[in-house]
This record gives structure tokens, C-alpha cells and sequence, in this order.
């Protein structure tokens, strides 16, 4: 089967607009991908995402429905593009067997924070000691490490690790966050998304990093209507990380703030910076105490407490 590469190379908002476009237009998944510069730390160097500029691909496969789909891409690109900045998308039709391939020379082993370090599965890494590796594949889903949001959840877990809680991981896309907080002590995560995609690929991550006992993957959302985990959290999770967008946390707010136990702690990420204040007033106004808004270029994340004991 032959498949369409999509490609878009944009930056900051526009980036995040694209990507929605191409959630809705393309096959399954987004992957957002930037460029890679040097970093040390503690006197070895690691790679880490340089500023400026992402790309944004999506897939479509070459079948019967591919012109109309082509179509619908460059009408909302141009729509968007009155708005946004970004280059003019690229189409580049490749082989099944090159499709699985093609995005992997883009992701390299990362390190982030103090302990976690996502390790694509076609890397070689040796582990220094107290690493909590995440093995990676992501596949169609979203969740390499090297997106802003990405990286800002994953710094917050590292900072405070959630050792011995009851975490749900709200868009789990790759699996990249329910799989760090297990490795950062998490008694058991339960893993939600949406795209029946983004869950084959978390189950398989998962699997992949033998974690299959503490993690639960799931296609849903909040509210629960059922709770796969096997022991489940009675009184609501310790911490709940939703990395999305915006929009969704906006309207998924209340679920959020009430999955928590009173003390217990919101990671959200996925947020542009002009939209962060109203969406802090919102978990607020929620009985959700703001602890912190962290900050990668235009990229925001809320760190919030629910209120109580």
C-alpha cells in the first residue's frame, strides 16, 4: 500500500492549529517533531529540542478517498494560514514499509530532568544509575518528548515524583506520561485517550517497558463510566496529568478538578500562552488552587492543587 506524507513546518500557535487540522483530516495520529541541539548535564551531552520552528506531518493513505482529502487539507491550511504563519504543506507519497520508517531518524534519546530519559526502541542508550527510562515507540500517536508540553509534564513529574499515588493520565496519545510516572514510583496509572490508535500504541509501550501490572490503557474519557484498574484509587486519583489542548481542558475542567482527591494534583498541559490565564481562572473558580504555570517558549503548563483534605 502506498501512503501521502503531510508535511507542515510552522511555530508556536500556528503549530498547534495545524495539528488539530491534521488530528481531524489525517490518519489516526500527529507527530510534531523539532529540531535537535546539544545540551550538557552533569558533564555528558544529550540532546534536547533547539528553538524556533516544528514540523508537522500526518499521514493519508493513497486510496480511492486521497484527492478529496487533499483538497480538505489545503482549504483549511488556507484558512489557517490567514491567521498563522507556516509554509505551504508538502506532500510526498512513500512506500508502507518507508512510512514506518520515515519519522524515526527525527527522534533521539532525551534526557529531561534529573531522571527520566525517553529512549526511542532503535537507540542505543547505556543507563546511568537512578534513570527512569522510558522505551518509546510512538508510532502514529503523539508523545515523543521533544514538544514543549511534552517535555514540561514530564519535568513536573520528575521534580515531584509520584511515588506510591494513583495516577490518571487524560490523552495518553503514545503513552509517554503514564509510562514515566510507573517509572517514578507511581503505585498505578490508569491511561485514557480517545483515538483508538493512540491506545494500540500505549498498550504497546507499555507492554514494551513491562509495566502491563501497573498501567491500565483505555479508550475513554472523563467521567469515568468504569474503572479497569484492578486497584482502584476509592476516593479519586492522587495526580491527574492531561496533556491536550486548551479547548478540551476547558471543557473538560470539571471532570478533572472532581477525579481528584481533595490534596490532589493537576498537571495540565498542551496550552499556547494567551490562552493559560483563562483556563488558571477556570480550574480556580473549580476549587482547584494554582501551584505554578510553568513556561517553554509559547507552551504553558498548570500545575493546580484541588482544594480540601
Amino acid at each position: 500500500m502506498k501512503w501521502i506524507e503531510v508535511s507542515v513546518e510552522a511555530d508556536g500557535e500556528g503549530a498547534e492549529a495545524v495539528a488539530e487540522a491534521f488530528q481531524k483530516l489525517g490518519h489516526g495520529g500527529v507527530a510534531i517533531e523539532g529540531a535537535v541541539q546539544s545540551a550538557p548535564l552533569d558533564g555528558v551531552e544529550y540532546p534536547l529540542p533547539a528553538p524556533g520552528r516544528v514540523t508537522v506531518r500526518t499521514y493519508l493513505p493513497a486510496d480511492s478517498e486521497f484527492e478529496d482529502k487533499r483538497r480538505s487539507i489545503v482549504a483549511v491550511l488556507g484558512l489557517l494560514g490567514t491567521a498563522w504563519p507556516f509554509s505551504a504543506p508538502v506532500f510526498r507519497e512513500m512506500d508502507e514499509q518507508d512510512w514506518a520508517n520515515a519519522w524515526k531518524e527525527h527522534f533521539h534519546v532525551l534526557r529531561i530532568g534529573r531522571r527520566v530519559v525517553v529512549k526511542p526502541t532503535w537507540r542505543d542508550y547505556t543507563s546511568q544509575p537512578d534513570d527512569a527510562i522510558v522505551e518509546l515507540d510512538p508510532g502514529m500517536a503523539f508523545g515523543t518528548g521533544l514538544h514543549p508540553s511534552t517535555r514540561l509534564c514530564l519535568l513536573e513529574l520528575d521534580a515531584t515524583p509520584p511515588r506510591d499515588t494513583h495516577v490518571l493520565d487524560l490523552g495518553t496519545g503514545s503513552g509517554i506520561l503514564a509510562i514515566a510516572a510507573a517509572r517514578l514510583g507511581a503505585r498505578d496509572v490508569l491511561a485514557l485517550d480517545i483515538d483508538s490508535v493512540a491506545v494500540t500504541v500505549a498498550t504497546d509501550n507499555v507492554r514494551r517497558n513491562g509495566l502491563s501490572d501497573r498501567i491500565a490503557v483505555a479508550r475513554g474519557t472523563l467521567p469515568l463510566a468504569n474503572d479497569p484498574r484492578r486497584d482502584a484509587a476509592p476516593s479519586g486519583f492522587d495526580i491527574a496529568v492531561a496533556n491536550i489542548t486548551a479547548p478540551v481542558l476547558t471543557g473538560m475542567a470539571e471532570h478533572l478538578v472532581a477525579a481528584l482527591r481533595p490534596g490532589g494534583r493537576l498537571i495540565a498541559g498542551g496550552i499556547l500562552d494567551d490562552l493559560a490565564p483563562a483556563l488558571r481562572e477556570r480550574f480556580e473558580s473549580l476549587g482547584a488552587r494554582v501551584l505554578k504555570v510553568a513556561a517553554e517558549s509559547d507552551w504553558r503548563v498548570i500545575v493546580a492543587q484541588r482544594n480540601g483534605k
